[in-house]
């Protein structure tokens, strides 16, 4: 009696394999894809709609999963994967170089000074931010987030006409609200950048020299909130490019990195990013609970093309979600080579 033979019924052994390089090809387009997105509004110069301009802030980071797309294109087989992931990569790393000039002012130096800036988180980090200010001995201090404790803590620790800084411009408020410039300087009034939170303004008299002050803190790009974040920072722009050739700095938590467009064109109006100067263009300064391995440069200090940067720092101060950020500035005679 003759056994029949029965032949196997079903897809080909090969089938599971073509599947899951079907699902890889999937997953490398959709990673492509929003990466692309972001990648190519960086390129096109706009921040565009949520969620661009959150992600933009940690544009170089974009890299994690570009590249998870590069080695997804490779198991499935797909050269036009491949090449769109190469693409996207090499547009990250064009774009994670610093912006913004880093030549020295043509001029004799005139005098120095050293600037610090932090935002001290609705006012918790201040009693971490008494003891820095008095290791640092900065010049010119400018506080983001210093509600009214913090205020008051600043002007008994330092305040006076016998005071380490005996002159002050302060936008007093709640919460996020309130902003304070403390200076060794005399300070003139000078109307501060209109804000939701206290931007204030103020001109130092630096061994007899004029230096325009203002502190910055943008309302951040929330979703709701992108109009008012380009409003603001539009405003600081307007700042910038007021100054008439003035010797000026702008500090504080903009809340836009240097891959944002409308930070960008805050330098284009004339001024260069203190950390940039020093080679520290890309260290974050928030959040600080994962930076600096993980995190973003949203804190700077912002000077006019008078001026130069000898050094730069970050401090990490407790109860606070943000570096301090520390910037050893030189101005320099105005000279027409530059």
């Amino acid at each position: 009696m003759e056994t029949a033979t029965v032949e196997p019924i079903g897809p080909p052994r090969a089938r599971p394999r073509s599947r899951r390089r079907t699902a890889a090809a999937w997953i490398a387009w959709l990673l492509l894809a929003g990466t692309g997105v972001v990648v190519g509004c960086r390129a096109a110069g706009t921040d565009a709609v949520t969620p661009v301009p959150q992600l933009l802030a940690f544009l170089p980071w974009l890299s994690v999963p570009a590249a998870l797309a590069l080695l997804l294109a490779l198991l499935a087989r797909r050269r036009t994967g491949l090449a769109g992931a190469i693409l996207v990569l090499a547009a990250l790393a064009w774009f994670t170089e610093p912006y913004g000039g880093a030549g020295a002012p043509a001029g004799p130096a005139l005098t120095g000074f050293r600037v610090l800036t932090s935002n001290v988180e609705f006012g918790r980090g201040t009693a971490s931010l008494v003891p820095a200010i008095r290791r640092e001995r900065p010049d010119v201090v400018f506080v983001e987030e210093c509600e009214y404790h913090c205020s008051a803590t600043l002007e008994r620790a330092f305040g006076g006409t016998h005071g380490a800084y005996p002159y002050r411009r302060a936008v007093d408020g709640a919460g996020s609200d309130g902003s304070v410039i403390l200076s060794r300087f005399p300070l003139t009034a000078a109307p501060g950048v209109p804000g939701t939170m206290g931007m204030p303004g103020a001109v130092a008299d630096v061994h007899g020299h004029p230096v325009r002050l203002q502190l910055a803190h943008p309302m951040p790009p929330l979703p709701g909130q992108l109009s008012v974040w380009r409003r603001e920072l539009g405003e600081l722009r307007a700042y910038a490019a007021s100054g008439d050739g003035a010797p000026t700095i702008l500090a504080g938590d903009f809340n836009a990195s240097q891959d944002h467009a409308a930070f960008r064109r805050i330098l284009d109006a004339g001024l260069r990013d203190g950390a940039r100067l020093s080679d520290d263009a890309r260290t974050p300064s928030w959040p600080a609970r994962t930076a600096p391995l993980f995190g973003v440069q949203i804190d700077h200090v912002l000077v006019s093309r008078d001026f130069s940067a000898r050094s730069a720092h970050f401090l990490t101060l407790s109860d606070t979600d943000h570096h301090a950020l520390v910037v050893d500035v030189t101005l320099h005679r105005h000279t027409e080579a530059h």
